[in-house]
């Protein structure tokens, strides 16, 4: 048996019961883009159960083939870490810290002093806009760029013809030293980019340095339970690393995909599975940058793909499809949205159903763990029609 989760990351799909505390009431990411977007047709998707938890009017009807529930979160905040982790049993209680003003004095002297050089920016920004903004005075000075944004994280840009890789990691590992205690962020981003002012672009070797879980996920439940268990795109990053036994970066989501479909195509023989697939750039792309048809684009781009992963499935396997937030390419400002989220399953041998809404995304670390007899983490409840007998 292997099991699939593909994350759609940010792909929430309305109104959460804690929305209005968050500031997000009506926000609705898969919702709205379908409106924004018209003809958007997703009937692979929709047979998956999406057009049963929201209204896609570009999607004409189609025999449902999954098993569908809506998920609330549980987790005390709308970021990359909070969704993942309580995903796999760990629910996040105390929200990381942000900066909204930019980061403190005594932590700006800490990091010059790390870095051995000043900082360019200390601000909240787009990462795109600041690049464009800072980046040729970033290559006269060498000067790194730091910003951050709504979320809990410390952003480290530099030119590849300026800082070489190797010395950006290394000073996104200081920040993460630094980072610690008071200071404490969910995620330290190192941001390569390349090219000349005016034409500047990020590279595919983006890293980033993860604050680790406080304990044992249901990753790491499975290993111990002999599953073999695979990363694919920034999931090894999210983790830290810890509980995967092949950790295989991406470029896009369509190289997730595809890396996705060749784990599945040369499979060990007979071995259980667990495959944990990220899919950012809905995220990154297209919900920060409030971009409607970009996101509408990667929706179907991934509505194609479906056929080809449903068709690498054996008996006993099962493709999982839910999300980590929201992040609404319609809503004012450029921020996560909280919103309730998908969880799309199809798996030859379920009987196609929907269900009802479902109170933690901890639940599909308890299904995972009955699935595979592992020991469970987190208090979510199992889902009986994806569990056989």
């Amino acid at each position: 048996m292997r099991i699939i989760l593909l994350v759609i990351d940010s792909g929430g799909i309305g109104p959460a019961p804690d929305s209005e505390a968050f500031g997000d009431l009506g926000a609705n990411t898969i919702g709205h883009t379908a409106q924004a977007v018209p003809g958007l047709a997703l009937p692979n998707l929709a047979a998956m159960g999406l057009s049963s938890l929201v209204d896609l009017p570009g999607t004409p009807a189609v025999p449902l083939k999954g098993v569908a529930y809506p998920v609330h979160s549980q987790a005390a905040g709308k970021d990359t870490l909070a969704g993942h982790w309580e995903m796999m049993g760990i629910t996040v209680t105390v929200p990381f810290r942000t900066f909204p003003n930019g980061f403190d004095a005594d932590i700006v002297a800490r990091l010059t002093e790390a870095f051995g050089r000043p900082l360019l920016g200390n601000e909240v920004a787009s990462g795109t806009e600041i690049m464009a903004r800072l980046g040729e005075r970033h290559m006269q000075t060498g000067w790194p760029i730091v910003y951050t944004s709504a979320d809990s994280v410390l952003q480290i840009a530099a030119h590849e013809d300026i800082v070489p890789l190797p010395q950006l990691y290394a000073w996104s590992q200081s920040a993460r030293d630094i980072m610690q205690g008071p200071w404490l962020v969910g995620r330290i981003i190192a941001r390569p980019f390349v090219g000349t002012p005016g034409h500047f672009t990020r590279t595919a070797h983006r890293h980033d340095f993860s604050v680790k879980a406080p304990s044992a996920t249901e990753v790491d439940a499975l290993q111990q339970a002999g599953v073999r268990t695979v990363a694919v795109g920034k999931i090894g990053d999210i983790f830290s690393g810890q509980g995967f036994d092949v950790k295989t970066p991406t470029v896009s989501n369509q190289d997730g995909l595809e890396k996705t479909a060749q784990a599945l195509e040369q499979w060990p023989s007979g071995k259980p599975g667990f495959i944990f697939t990220n899919l950012v750039e809905f995220d990154s792309l297209y919900g920060h940058r409030r971009d409607p048809v970009g996101y509408a684009r990667a929706l179907r781009e991934l509505d194609d793909f479906l056929p080809r992963l449903w068709n690498l499935l054996g008996p006993g396997d099962q493709l999982w499809i839910t999300a980590d937030h929201g992040c609404d390419p319609t809503y004012p400002g450029t921020d996560h949205t909280r919103e309730t989220l998908p969880w799309l399953c199809y798996g030859p041998s379920l009987i196609p159903g929907i269900g009802h809404p479902r109170s933690t995304l901890g639940d599909i670390a308890a299904t995972l763990a009955a699935l595979f007899s592992a020991t469970q983490v987190g208090h979510g409840h199992i889902s009986d029609k994806l569990v056989p007998g």
